[in-house]
């Protein structure tokens, strides 16, 4: 049977991380007030959490950015770009959806865990 770590984060009934078979799932929202602000805020937590599970931004694989407003696409992809390493960019797609009460912005990964 295969290992499942979880990592708990601060909402009953999910995780904000999942690692197995070497592979990391997760998810993030964050603060702002713009879909920039929030992007940025987003990325910074996934950055954290995905640090802690043995990975970061160089080792993913996929990612789905949940967008409020899709003609935000733009201002998220800026923050993206900035933020995230240009030499391995995972698979990603944006998806416009109808977020929780303040959410302009939530974002999904997987990540290859590091080798130890």
């Amino acid at each position: 049977m295969t290992e499942i770590t979880r990592y708990s984060g601060p909402y009953a009934g999910r995780c904000k991380a999942v690692a197995a078979n070497g592979l990391v799932w997760a998810v993030a929202t964050g603060s702002g007030e713009t879909v920039a602000a929030q992007t940025r805020a987003t990325l910074d937590r996934l950055a954290e959490t995905l640090a802690g599970a043995g990975t970061d931004f160089h080792h993913l694989v996929e990612a789905v950015v949940y967008l409020k407003d899709m003609s935000a696409k733009a201002e998220m992809d800026a923050v993206w770009c900035d933020m995230l390493p240009d030499d391995g960019w995972p698979c990603r797609a944006c998806v416009g959806a109808d977020l929780a009460p303040g959410d302009l912005v939530e974002i999904k990964v997987t990540a290859l865990q590091r080798s130890s």
